[in-house]
């Protein structure tokens, strides 16, 4: 549940951000006093490019001095020409990228001390937490992702697997199978709706669907979840 600045009983180590301006004038005085270790999760397709300047002068100073910065970005931010050019701009520099077809919502983590999170779904308010222990388990979150994510100078395959189908559309396919709407598969997955309708028409067009509700049956039937990696 989201705190809002009205409620009186905010923890102890946590701080409600209200707006843009307080969110990142907090997060730029935090990250300045970096000193070993930035950890962020970036969900989508890739940030803004006035956002990813704005990144890039607030992670500089932390380069020269020689802060670890470990990101996790979806799988198709490494296709999202603004990202593509941060990289090569701080790639050289030992950042180390990571992606995941899918991850949780955003995350920073400043020296394992602070962290910071979203407290609404339109990114107006967020939470600045210094508790311990919940900050302690953010880390412990942020590294299982860490193990599982592929490098970003690693090649990702995203030709046909089994029978025409691809590994995202396979996402897809369990996805639909749970019951999820296109809004949220594409949220999910950090691709437009229009990009992942056009994966469930290939879908379907690869199982012989004719409708949505012959899709989720011949899903079930075909096995294609049972070959997931």
């Amino acid at each position: 549940m989201a705190f809002t600045a009205q409620n009186s009983t905010v923890p102890q180590g946590i701080t409600v951000l209200e707006g843009l301006n307080r969110i990142n004038t907090t997060l730029d005085q935090v990250t300045a006093d970096c000193t070993e270790e930035l950890l962020t999760v970036q969900p989508g397709s890739g940030r803004q490019p006035h956002i990813l300047e704005k990144a890039l002068r607030r992670v500089e100073p932390l380069i020269d001095r020689g802060v670890r910065m470990r990101t996790l970005y979806q799988h198709t931010a490494r296709h999202h020409p603004a990202t593509l050019s941060y990289m090569e701009q701080v790639g050289p520099s030992g950042v180390e990228v990571r992606t995941l077809e899918e991850i949780i919502d955003r995350l920073i983590i400043v020296d394992r001390k602070v962290a910071f999170i979203p407290a609404s779904s339109d990114r107006l308010s967020a939470l600045e937490l210094r508790h311990k222990g919940i900050v302690e388990y953010l880390v412990g979150v942020f590294e299982q992702f860490w193990l599982h994510g592929i490098p970003w100078e690693e090649q990702i395959s995203y030709g046909p697997q089994l029978d025409g189908i691809t590994g995202v559309q396979r996402s897809i396919a369990k996805l639909l199978v749970e019951g999820h709407v296109d809004e949220a598969i594409a949220r999910r997955l950090g691709m437009n709706v229009r990009t992942c309708r056009a994966h469930i028409a290939k879908l379907g067009s690869a199982l012989g669907s004719g409708s949505r509700t012959q899709l989720g049956y011949l899903i079930a039937q075909s096995g294609v979840l049972e070959h997931e990696a």
